[in-house]
Formats: structure tokens, C-alpha cells, sequence
């Protein structure tokens, strides 16, 4: 049977990936789709791109762009430095790069290139790593950025009154759109969850990786979930985002 599995951020953290696929029992007939942020945090982030180019080889994958993969892609064609970005899990990222070759960067650049701002498949959902801001819906999106930096978008579902119908004016433009919407981006541990999490019709897959959570993976169909162990317990000796 052909699943649609949505994999959540990663940030480095190529044990997890490596053990959470394992466990959900990924097949060649699988759709990949990797809501983003495949960098920034652990310390295998060019390990982490470069396992990715090479699965996508055998599966069929689909790679949304995160805000770290911008900022990543920006720091290997120009070389410059951007101090948040430092701040935030780039200096691993950089540590990493040390061992990549230049043929396997530009392998990567090209990796990053070619990463999509979101996707919706034929049953009308849709797959994106933030989210996104126009009313209109997001083929009408005025500014490419908010579909990997908005936090506006899994605000706006958490803090949604339950008891609005769809059919209220007062219900959120934003969410009348699809089917389901399959984020990543702003770690559901915040609201004190472990899993992933469904506000609205608005599922996280963000089980916060990147700091003391798991990575995650959901069938969007059967929604059963697989999780590796908590990363920091993957990487003792690091720090992550932590």
C-alpha cells in the first residue's frame, strides 16, 4: 500500500532520522514528505543533507524549504556569516562542512536550490514548514519568506475557540482552504506536547528534535506515528539547540 508519510524537522539530527524511518518501515512505494529544517542543531547537518540526496535517489521524496535551509544555502553561496544564524545552530552546521568535499557541495547547494515552498497533493492538502499569510491562500502568498518563517499560522490554529464553525465569518480564512495542513517549524513541546499534534485542521509535526524532543514521523492517511528516541539522548556528548 502506497503511504503519504510527513517526516518533522530534523536539525542535524541524522540518529533520529536513521531510527525513525526505520521504525515506521519505509518502503521504495512511500511519498517522503520532509517538512524542512534539515540542518542546524546537531552535529550532523551536511551528513543529514547528504543522506537525503542519496534517498532521494531510491525514493520518492518531497523536500520543503525551513527557514535553517535558507539561512544554511545563503552561508554556502556567499560565505558570509549572519550572527542569528551562528546563534542558532549555524556554528555546528559550519563544523560539519569540514568534512564535505566540493563535489558534494554542489551537490548540496543544488539540494537547497531546488527545495519547495510547499506542496499540495491531489486530495488537497497541503505540506509546509511554517505556513503562510495571505487570506487568499498560498499560491496568492505576497512574500515567499512567511512559508518558512510565519508563526502566526500555528498560533492562529492553537488558539482557535474550538466551538467556531467552519461555516462562522469569524472562522479564519487561512484554514477554509485544504483539506489538512502538515507543518513543521515552532515545536509543539511549547504547548507541552510530545506527539503530533492537530489544532483545527492543522497538524505540527515539530516534536522539537532540534532540543530535548523526538523526531517524528505521520502517516497523513491512518495518521499512526513513529518516533525516534529523544535526540539528546542520540547525541549525549552535544548540546543541540539546547
Amino acid at each position: 500500500m502506497v503511504r503519504t508519510l510527513a517526516i518533522g524537522d530534523i536539525h542535524g539530527g541524522l540518529k533520529g532520522l536513521r531510527q525513525a524511518l526505520q521504525k515506521a518501515m519505509v518502503s521504495k512505494d512511500d511519498l517522503l514528505v520532509f517538512l524542512g529544517d534539515y540542518v542546524d542543531g546537531w552535529s550532523e547537518s551536511a551528513q543529514t543533507v547528504e543522506f537525503l540526496i542519496n534517498l532521494s535517489k531510491e525514493h520518492n521524496c518531497i523536500f520543503i524549504r525551513g527557514n535553517h535551509d535558507e539561512l544554511v544555502y545563503d552561508w554556502l553561496r556567499t560565505n558570509e556569516l549572519n550572527d542569528l544564524w551562528l546563534n542558532h545552530g549555524g556554528r555546528g552546521t559550519i563544523t560539519s562542512y569540514e568534512s564535505i568535499d566540493d563535489q558534494q557541495k554542489t551537490a548540496h547547494l543544488e539540494f537547497f536550490k531546488n527545495l519547495k515552498d510547499y506542496y499540495i497533493d491531489d486530495q488537497n492538502r497541503m505540506f509546509v514548514h511554517a505556513g503562510f499569510q495571505n487570506h487568499n491562500g498560498p499560491e496568492h502568498e505576497h512574500h515567499k519568506t512567511a512559508f518558512y518563517w510565519d508563526r502566526t499560522f500555528w498560533e492562529m490554529a492553537v488558539a482557535l475557540d474550538k466551538r467556531l464553525s467552519t461555516e462562522d465569518p469569524a472562522y479564519p480564512k487561512r484554514l477554509q482552504h485544504h483539506k489538512e495542513i502538515y507543518i513543521g517549524h515552532t515545536p509543539v513541546t511549547r504547548i507541552n506536547e510530545v506527539n503530533p499534534t492537530k489544532m483545527a485542521n492543522v497538524w505540527n509535526v515539530d516534536t522539537g528534535a532540534a532540543f530535548k524532543g523526538c523526531l517524528s514521523i505521520i502517516d497523513v492517511d491512518t495518521k499512526q506515528f513513529w518516533q525516534s528516541d529523544p535526540l539528546y539522548k542520540l547525541y549525549p556528548e552535544e548540546q543541540g539547540r539546547n
